[in-house]
């Protein structure tokens, strides 16, 4: 949390709405005046000039009203949290006190500015919404406190420094549908499949008796004897292993799809994937790149891992340059020696995936077991599916889609030819899709 008391600066009086209302109806009162006296507006002039200076000397000085802000560290984007005010009246007379706070449009607040009138000792408490749009670091420091004098004449105002700041995590919209699947009984399954299985892992199990569709090398053979009756050892899935998260920060996640930067798609798969393989005990390490290595996260499990990949993201801005996809590969496979499942987070390019991904692409596979994960676009999808054409560019667009398609068909068939698996899956399925194939290599004991 944010908790800060701050001084103000020097406070200059302002004239207020109000007394440019009451010198206009003075001058009018002066100009309906049958009289021609100079002595008038003399009086009227010096009238609302002693006005003014009573008000300004009776008013409350901004310094003697304290602001104290209360805000969550951090918020996943998206969410909504409360930020909280506290104004307190230091002063011995009544302040009618309005405190405006210099909040970013990008946190989407109910509002920025509460009014109240305080006696003195008086406090007054109130809230505001906020729902981050932009991931990212965002300090919160000036606070305007304005004062109005008894009459309403004048107001004193001044601006403060209230140092804070709120870190806006990246959005995880299928955290929910992860939880769901990691509750499902004997913790792990893919579709009815468990990761605890005859056929799968390396770890002995337990024994248990023969069914239809066990493989007869698992039958142990001292156990049958001495049961009479069939007997097959169980293996599960071993723990502990290394699962590597590659995320593409490049010029090709910098491009929406459905709305959405392919980036942010990439970090709720990285968010999945982190969730997932924790919950089975895998250690998982994740590395951002684009022409440089921009954020490393090193290999832990524990359910601290989800906390520390989002920390470890939510500053990362896609870079418009081409992704060095040699370099961090070969980085990465220096950092974590051990075999792993390496997953890596881009867009299936045909230029960017022939001239640099399948390349660098051997580094990995030679050891390692690789998954490539890109999300489609369905605007792109849907134009290539044609209809009427009431247009001549109608035609040219559904052409040019077919043909980015079957670009990124022949993309994936050369990385598949390489020893990758491609996944290649619609907006707010690739999280899911993945996990689905890590659960799979698991139960596979591929890894």
């Amino acid at each position: 949390m944010n908790l800060h008391v701050t001084k103000s600066r020097v406070a200059y009086p302002v004239p207020t709405v109000w007394f440019a209302a009451l010198a206009a109806l003075s001058g009018l009162a002066l100009f309906a005046w049958p009289g021609r006296s100079w002595a008038a507006l003399v009086v009227v002039e010096i009238g609302l000039v002693c006005v003014l200076l009573i008000d300004t000397l009776v008013c409350v000085a901004p310094r003697r009203i304290d602001v104290l802000r209360t805000v969550a560290e951090t918020v996943t984007m998206g969410e909504q949290v409360a930020l909280h005010w506290q104004v307190d009246n230091r002063s011995r007379r009544l302040a009618r006190v309005t405190v405006t706070d210099a909040l970013w449009p990008s946190l989407q607040a109910d509002r920025r500015r509460v009014s109240a009138s305080l006696h003195s000792g008086g406090r007054l408490k109130a809230q505001t919404y906020l729902r981050p749009t932009r991931r990212g670091r965002f300090p919160l420091h000036d606070v305007t406190v304005r004062v109005e004098g008894p009459l309403r004449m004048v107001s004193r105002q001044a601006t403060r420094g209230v140092p804070g700041v709120l870190q806006v995590m990246p959005a995880y919209p299928s955290r929910e549908e992860v939880q769901r699947r990691m509750r499902v009984p004997r913790v792990l399954e893919v579709g009815l499949r468990s990761i605890r299985t005859s056929g799968g892992g390396k770890e002995f199990d337990q024994l248990r008796d023969f069914r239809p569709d066990d493989e007869f090398r698992r039958i142990d053979w001292a156990a049958t004897v001495r049961l009479q009756r069939p007997i097959v050892k169980q293996y599960r899935t071993e723990r502990n292993q290394n699962v590597v998260l590659l995320l593409d920060n490049g010029r090709v996640m910098a491009g929406t799809v459905g709305g959405v930067p392919r980036v942010e798609h990439g970090m709720d798969a990285v968010l999945a994937m982190v969730q997932a393989a924790t919950r089975v005990g895998d250690r998982v390490a994740m590395v951002a790149f684009d022409r440089q290595v921009r954020s490393i996260l090193v290999p832990a499990a524990g359910k601290g891992q989800l906390g520390r990949a989002a920390a470890a993201m939510f500053m990362l801005e896609p870079d418009y340059s081409e992704s060095a996809y040699h370099d961090a590969f070969n980085f990465a496979a220096a950092k974590f020696r051990r075999r792993s499942l390496y997953i890596v987070i881009t867009d299936l390019v045909e230029a960017a995936v022939e001239q640099a991904l399948l390349p660098a692409l051997a580094i990995l596979t030679r050891r390692h077991i690789v998954v490539i994960a890109a999300v489609q676009d369905p605007a792109v999808q849907a134009w290539a599916a044609g209809g009427t054409h009431e247009w001549a560019g109608d035609a040219f667009r559904e052409a040019a889609a077919v043909n980015h398609l079957h670009q990124r068909s022949r993309a994936v068939a050369r990385l598949r030819a390489a020893g990758a698996t491609v996944i290649d899956a619609a907006p707010g399925r690739l999280a899911m899709e993945l996990v689905d194939a890590y659960l799979e290599i698991k139960a596979s004991g591929r890894l």
